[in-house]
This record gives structure tokens, sequence and C-alpha cells, in this order.
């Protein structure tokens, strides 16, 4: 699924439809399809501010904050849009990938929060696939590398057997998600080998 095109053309529906804040989303338009998401963001703050609340807004403005790195403020705006849109596919799968990015970034290393973000990017993949059916590779890719990078971080920690039993238990969730995208994608070789690495952790975690 290509969330980004499904976002484009939301914008152009929404801005062939209305005549408020007109100029702000012919430009955020523009610079987006330029691949310009700093000029983006400035365009779809300002749209959000002569239309707050509106959900073609808030998506745009979500997706361009996730292009521009700007993890936070794309958790906090993707979430302002679920509460008007809670069944919003695109808002979930990238709010998932940004907390997963804030997760597996190494600032995060020290913060007690890091695991919240894995286990909070989970849900929002799950959420995806419930929605969305299972038939979109992407979400299992995605979910099954946020089992992947949670069960390396809690493998860090294993003092304990059910500490291990539990890392384990994630990474054969990250197999599981990896062979639902190989029987629809067989051939792609990223995926196999992430399935030989979870493996071959669980292997060492015995």
């Amino acid at each position: 699924m290509n969330y980004f095109k499904k976002a484009i053309l939301g914008l152009i529906i929404f801005s062939s439809t209305t005549s408020f804040a007109q100029n702000n989303y012919e430009k955020s338009m523009q610079a987006m399809m330029k691949g310009d998401y700093k000029t983006a963001v400035t365009q779809l703050e300002k749209a959000d501010t002569k239309t707050p609340d509106n959900a073609n807004v808030l998506k745009m403005l979500g997706y361009s904050y996730f292009q521009n790195g700007e993890y936070e403020k794309c958790i906090a705006t993707y979430s302002r849009l679920l509460t008007m849109k809670p069944n919003e596919v695109s808002a979930y799968y990238y709010r998932g990938k940004a907390r997963l990015n804030i997760a597996n970034d190494p600032k995060e290393s020290l913060n007690t929060m890091r695991e919240n973000f894995y286990t909070a990017a989970i849900k929002d993949f799950t959420k995806a696939i419930e929605i969305n059916g299972d038939e979109d590779t992407q979400m299992f890719q995605n979910r099954g590398l946020a089992y992947k990078d949670y069960a390396i971080f809690k493998s860090y920690k294993v003092k304990k057997n059910t500490e291990k039993l539990a890392c384990v238990a994630l990474f054969n969730n990250s197999i599981a998600d990896f062979q639902k995208v190989l029987t629809m994608q067989p051939l792609r070789k990223d995926i196999i080998d992430w399935v030989a690495y979870d493996k071959a952790q669980i292997v060492s975690l015995k």
C-alpha cells in the first residue's frame, strides 16, 4: 500500500472542495510532491491553526513530520487524528513507525520509556492489521521488525529463565510475521535473512 499517494490524493480532494486556507494547502501539496517536507510542515501548521481538528490536514501534517524525522510531533498529530477517525489505518501505521524509530534511537538507550515505545509500536501495527486485513505485507514486515527489535532490547537484560522465554516468544512472533510476508512475497531475501537472524537469536538464548 502506498500511503504517501493516498495522502496526496486526500489533500487534492480536500483542496478542491474547500476555499478555507486554500493557499496553505496548495503550497503544502506542491512541497510534498517535491519531497520538501520542511516547507510542507510550515504550510500545514498554518493550515492547522486556521482549520483546527481537520482530519485531512492532520493526516498530511503527521506524514510530513514523519518524513522530517520529527517523530514526537508525528505521534502527537496522528493521535489527534485518531480521536476523530479511530479507524484511520495510515495513522496507526506511521505512528507505529515513529514510535519504533524513537525506541531504536541510540539517544534513547538510557530512557526508561524505551520499552513503552516498543510495545506501543507493536500495538499500533496490530491495530492497523486488524482494520486493514491480512493482505498488506508492509504491516506484517514492520510489526515483525518491531518484535525483533523489542526482543533484542529485552535480551540485553536477560537474567532469569522466564526472561529468556519472554525474549524467545518475541522472536517467534517476529518470525511468524515475516513468514506471512513470505507467503505473499516468497523471494524477499531481506525477509528470509531476518527469519534466519531471529532463529539464530533464539538458539543463543537457549
